[in-house]
Order: C-alpha cells, then sequence, then structure tokens
C-alpha cells in the first residue's frame, strides 16, 4: 500500500505519522498544493486528506485509490456520486476532540464574560502596584449561578457543554436545528425563545441550509443587552457583519469564535472593526486542537485504515 499524507500539517509536527508505516509506504507532503495535488495522489493506495475537494478533478489520476482518510468528522469535501461510482472507501474520525471543544467553550466564555482583558492588563499596566486598594471593581462581571445558557446545536458536544454549564448552576435551554433532537434532561424551546432569554448563547451546530446564517441582523435585536454569544460550530451560522454591528453598538454583551466564514480570516473580515478585548475573542479555529486531541485523530486514522486492509467496515461514510 502507498499512503500518501496530503495535509500533514494540519495535525501539528508534534504528532507522529509514523504509525501508518505498519500499513505501507508513507509519502508526506506538509500542506495542499491545488496545482500538484492530482499528481502527487496518481498512484496512491490510500490518502490521508483534511481540506482538499475529493471530487474528480483532484481524483482523476488516482486509479490505484482504494481509500480516503479524513482527518476531521465532516464530509462535505467529498463528492460521494463520483467515490462511489469509482467504489473508493471513505472514512472520517468521531469523538476525538469532543472534551476539547467543550473546554475551550469554556474558555472563551470566561475570558469574555469576567472581562479578563481589561484586569490582566490593569495589573501589567503597573496600574495594579499604584492603587490604594486590594481589588478593583471597574469592568463588573457576574456569576453563572442561575443564568440561562442556550445552545443551538444538543448533539454530542452540546450535550457536554449543556452537563458542565448546569454544573455551574445555569438552567440549560437548547434548540434542534434539525428539529429532530429530543433531549429529556433539558428543555427544547424555540429559536426566538433561546434568544429573548439566555444570557450565555453557545452554537455547536453543523452547517447546512437551515444554520447557514441562522444569526443574524434581526437574532441579535432579540438577545439580551448583556448576552454573550459562542460559535464552536462554523462560522457561516453567525452573519460577521452583523455580529460586529451588534458589537460596536453594544446590542449584546459579547462574544467568543473559533469558528470564521472564511478561514484563515480575510483581512476586510468586519470582525476587525471590534478591538476591544472586553467585547470580542477570536481563537483561530483551535478548539479541536488540544495535543491530546490531535493524537486521538491521528491514532483514529491508523485505526481506520488497519480495518479496511482487514476487510472490515469503521467509520464508513457513503453519503
Amino acid at each position: 500500500m502507498k499512503i500518501v499524507i496530503m495535509e500533514a500539517n494540519t495535525l501539528g509536527d508534534d504528532v507522529d505519522l509514523s504509525i501508518y508505516e505498519s500499513i505501507g509506504e508513507i509519502v508526506s507532503y506538509p500542506e495542499s498544493n491545488p496545482l500538484e495535488n492530482a499528481k502527487r495522489i496518481e498512484d496512491a493506495d490510500i490518502i490521508v486528506v483534511n481540506k482538499i475537494p475529493m471530487n474528480e478533478e483532484t481524483l482523476k489520476y488516482a486509479k490505484n485509490l482504494k481509500l480516503i482518510c479524513i482527518t476531521a468528522t465532516g464530509t462535505n469535501i467529498v463528492d460521494f456520486p463520483y467515490v462511489n461510482e469509482r467504489g473508493i472507501t471513505v472514512t472520517n474520525v468521531k469523538g476525538y476532540s469532543t472534551m476539547s471543544v467543550v473546554q475551550h467553550t469554556f474558555a472563551l466564555l470566561f475570558y469574555v464574560y469576567e472581562k479578563l482583558s481589561y484586569y490582566d492588563q490593569f495589573v501589567k499596566s503597573g496600574a495594579y502596584a499604584k492603587s490604594d486598594v486590594f481589588t478593583n471593581f471597574d469592568m463588573k462581571f457576574h456569576e453563572l449561578m442561575g443564568k440561562t445558557w442556550g445552545i443551538i446545536g444538543l448533539g454530542e458536544i452540546g450535550r457536554k457543554v449543556a452537563d458542565v454549564a448546569k454544573l455551574f448552576g445555569c438552567r440549560v435551554i437548547y434548540y434542534s436545528t434539525s428539529g429532530k433532537n429530543s433531549n429529556a434532561d433539558y428543555d427544547r424551546v424555540e429559536l426566538d425563545e433561546l434568544l429573548q432569554t439566555s444570557d450565555i448563547i453557545s452554537i455547536h451546530a453543523p452547517l447546512n441550509d437551515k444554520t447557514k446564517n441562522l444569526i443574524d441582523e434581526a437574532e441579535f435585536k432579540k438577545m439580551k443587552k448583556d448576552a454573550v454569544l459562542l460559535n464552536l460550530g462554523r462560522g457561516p451560522i453567525v452573519n460577521e457583519a452583523a455580529l460586529a454591528n451588534a458589537l460596536l453598538k453594544d446590542e449584546i454583551g459579547g462574544a467568543g469564535l473559533d469558528v470564521l466564514t472564511v478561514e484563515p480570516m480575510t483581512e476586510n473580515n468586519p470582525l476587525l472593526q471590534v478591538q476591544d478585548s472586553n467585547k470580542l475573542i477570536i481563537t483561530p479555529h483551535i478548539a479541536w486542537a488540544t495535543v491530546e486531541a490531535r493524537k486521538r485523530c491521528a491514532q483514529e486514522v491508523f485505526e481506520n485504515m488497519k480495518a479496511f486492509v482487514n476487510g472490515e467496515e469503521r467509520n464508513v461514510v457513503r453519503e
């Protein structure tokens, strides 16, 4: 078997991919090159990929290709009618980053909710050393106890976030973007009610026709003035221009984002207008990327390869 790793950098240089050598010969490229991707895999049996489109344009020369291993849960990069017609198996990885994303959800929240940027700078600027009192009340912040936490998308990650929020004493409500998710542990509500009553709103939903621009100008106007919005789902679920406007006009209290509509961020992204870190924190799609999660991801890909070679079906996706 010849294994071509097409975007090794997406797993990090601290993750050992040599475990794949027990399956076959490895050829590894650090990142995608659209002009060369098709040629790079022309004699590959297995490819490991993250963001590169898996369609005829990319795969047309790959006559030996038997298995596509995606180093993510989402499979929107795959042209399934094409790969299915060619009999190419596609696998993904699931659950490897759940606790990392949950952890990052609360990291984003507390940075904004407790005004940590302000208080960090208050100390480091020397202002605290000159203070007459032992504390500072300039930026007000609140307990989570008794607050309402609204979750958009109560899948595996959303449920874990709900469980942690409950431990902090929050009342948890959720909105099912598919309309099919029912969970007896938490109150399911319509989107308007969630927007109007939640103190914290976190998004953990997939991107699809129902969720694109789900949170737009009208939705921000329904939120509480001090509400904090967290997006750990997909960037296009939130209209970024509308969010920037809501923050600049103090229509909501703050936001924490780990995903954007275009990644890497474009230089003209409207959110760059919001320079106040007490209102907005953006991280570069790292919620999933703890060392442990990335190692689990690489291991899961290995297990998928091994199962395939042994004639077993593991994490196979057909559409």
